[in-house]
């Protein structure tokens, strides 16, 4: 496998802090919005478009192109964001988010922005409509490989057990599933005992119920970049299934009073905190 090299890596990590950066701006300036999920997935969004995906920011819609389904699709502002510095459009447009009649909406709309492959939100649904993109690349003799994030809340979702049966029983080679493993859903898991929390899906766990559904289980830090471009040259290299990238992340990383938050609104000084501890001036 090809190592990442100390630039590139550097300059992943950079843009997963630009990505925070302007998540938490965006979320102050529309007045509320999805943090943890976006703050999460930070590393493995810029990962994915900056190292992975076959794409044509400046021709969105081109057929050759890989894509990409955000399942987890209130995650939105973390791909807005990755898209704006993959050069899809200016980072200045997303201040409109919040907005009336933005093209940032608080769920992907494939209607407001062609860089979208779908509409997502409601959770299980983007990730059956991947699986059916990549049986219809299959069908087609088409070349492009689909690649889709779920949140580990969404993985209680029957639909998507439904949909990995039917990628592993096709063999799904060219679909590639990313779960954002952060240990948290809307409000987080009840503990066992006061102030723990034990989610339903320890990664062993979760890792045996994708591979019996005929998948190839990859664990990963999602905070890693360059733990996280190995994983996507091994999954890409699977062959004869479909695999998925297991992604072991926070919720909220990168800002001490985000971790495990869902969604919220932030004050002009909660903006100045976060900013400071992402290394940005206000």
């Amino acid at each position: 496998m090809t190592a990442l090299s100390a630039t590139d890596e550097v300059r992943l990590r950079e843009l997963a802090r630009r990505v925070r950066v302007e998540v938490v701006r965006a979320v102050y300036r529309g007045g509320g919005g999805h943090l943890g999920a976006s703050l999460s997935a930070a590393e493995l969004l810029v990962a994915l478009y900056f190292t992975e995906l076959r794409i044509r920011p400046d021709d969105p819609q081109w057929d050759g192109r890989d894509r990409f389904v955000l399942s987890k699709g209130h995650a939105a502002l973390g791909l807005y964001a990755t898209q704006a510095l993959r050069g899809y459009f200016p980072i200045e447009e997303m201040a409109s988010f919040g907005q009336l009649d933005s093209r940032f909406q608080g769920h992907p709309d494939m209607t407001r922005l062609p860089s979208l492959d779908i509409s997502s939100g409601a959770l299980g649904v983007g990730f059956s409509a991947a699986v059916g993109m990549a049986l219809g690349s299959r069908l087609r003799g088409s070349s492009e490989r689909t690649w889709t994030m779920l949140g580990d809340g969404e993985c209680q979702e029957g639909e998507v057990w439904e949909a990995a049966f039917i990628a592993g029983r096709y063999r799904l080679d060219n679909l590639v599933a990313i779960v954002d493993l952060n240990g948290y859903q809307v409000t987080g898991w009840p503990g066992r005992t006061a102030g723990t929390q034990v989610p339903p899906w320890p990664l062993r766990a979760l890792g045996r119920q994708w591979a019996a559904s005929g998948w190839s289980v990859i664990a990963v830090d999602g905070h890693d970049v360059a733990a996280v471009v190995s994983a996507f040259e091994r999954a890409r290299a699977v062959r004869d299934r479909p695999a998925v990238i297991i992604a072991r992340t926070l919720k909220g990383q990168g800002v001490s009073f985000m971790r495990g938050v869902h969604s919220r609104a932030i004050t002009a000084a909660e903006l100045g905190q976060a900013l400071e501890e992402l290394g940005e001036a206000s």
